[in-house]
């Protein structure tokens, strides 16, 4: 009896298995299969059958709680769980916060889905900036926070928050109203390509992560090419950098650990700083940096001057170091958009491999003799 009973079992299962094929229908399961990441490290991607888990654990430094958020695919009914925000897919309308997150949207065709953004002078995409001069996107105010009136009327599928900002304050507010609010701590990582891995994040939330997938490792490939150019540079050939700029008696630089500092030691700099240990900014002070920095031979990143005697004539104490006198300094606004919007907060953080093929080509132009800058340009008289 008990071989008969397995034997309809069998049967029964076979023949469910032999309807579903001629279907076409797949036999998923439901429950949540992690998709691995290679270098970010602030959130993490589930999928099921028919929706997504997307969990942040660092939406910004020294957070200690993370938030998820779900997201459905077509007609997917809402798991059990408790989420911080819940994504319907198709998505339709989005609202971001910051420029760094506009290059998704534009590599993953999806520019026509921005509904608004705060400061829309910052931005300088031009596909985006067509869209704009149609009166197709909502100007949510130059505030250090978004106009929360306008994004509650204006219902997009979900708004991304920067923790740059001061958008988390409206977290609970956008939470009641139904509008979904996934935060975006890409800032937070410090590997180059992890924060150009957040493009996957944004994939999940459109329904493109294939797409996202493509494309992160197009610019990774992209990167280790690069960077194995300055692989086998002796430490004797590596010129001294010198970054950051004086303000208010501080001189802001980028820590040892920091993804600026990680992108120069990429291009076979010499960071003047690299003993001085963080991940973020420097606070050091003049009397120091004139110390360590006199006889360095490359100024990397000083700030928005739009030649060498401007920077001069803004702060005489410049003029004293060697990369000042020689001319070898360059800053990162080389493009601009529309209104003045620095391409280099937009697009660098998806683009680190353009942004390490500029410093490779200041520092070794003979690795790569015919390329172009991209976002540096070297400060003339």
């Amino acid at each position: 009896m008990k071989n008969q009973t397995l034997f309809f079992a069998f049967f029964a299962s076979f023949f469910l298995l032999i309807s579903c094929q001629e279907k076409g229908t797949e036999i998923v399961s439901n429950e949540l299969e992690e998709i691995p990441l290679s270098y970010a490290q602030g959130f993490e991607i589930q999928r099921a059958a028919d929706y997504w888990v997307l969990e942040v654990t660092q939406p910004w430094k020294g957070a200690d709680q993370s938030f998820r958020y779900v997201v459905l695919e077509e007609h997917a009914q809402l798991p059990d769980g408790e989420f911080d925000g819940v994504v319907q897919l198709p998505v339709e309308d989005v609202i971001l916060t910051s420029t760094t997150q506009i290059p998704h949207l534009d590599l993953l065709g999806a520019t026509d889905r921005l509904l608004a953004f705060p400061n829309l002078d910052l931005i300088s995409s031009e596909k985006v900036w067509d869209r704009i001069r149609q009166n197709q996107i909502e100007d949510l105010g130059s505030a250090p926070s978004a106009n929360i009136e306008m994004v509650l009327d204006l219902e997009p599928d979900w708004m991304m928050i920067s923790t740059l900002g001061s958008d988390v304050k409206n977290l609970e507010l956008l939470q009641k109203a139904g509008i979904a609010a996934p935060i975006n701590g890409e800032y937070v990582e410090q590997h180059p390509l992890g924060r150009a891995e957040w493009i996957k994040f944004t994939g999940v939330l459109l329904g493109k992560l294939d797409a996202a997938d493509s494309i992160f490792r197009a610019v990774e490939s992209a990167y280790l090419e690069a960077k194995a150019l300055t692989d086998q540079v002796a430490d004797s050939e590596k010129p001294s950098v010198l970054s950051g700029v004086l303000y208010q008696d501080v001189w802001y630089a980028p820590g040892a650990e920091s993804w600026g500092a990680k992108i120069l030691e990429n291009a076979g700099g010499a960071y003047i700083f690299k003993e001085n240990e963080g991940s973020g900014s420097l606070e050091l002070n003049y009397e120091y940096v004139l110390d360590q920095a006199l006889d360095t031979e490359y100024w990397i990143g000083s700030a928005d001057f739009a030649s060498i005697d401007e920077m001069g004539a803004a702060e005489p104490r410049y003029r004293a170091f060697k990369a000042f006198q020689t001319g070898n300094v360059f800053t990162y606004t080389g493009k601009r958009g529309p209104k003045g919007g620095y391409e280099y907060f937009e697009l660098g953080y998806m683009r680190p491999d353009w942004v390490l093929k500029d410093l490779i080509k200041i520092l070794h132009p003979e690795l790569l003799p015919d390329y172009q800058l991209y976002f540096y340009t070297q400060l003339d008289e």
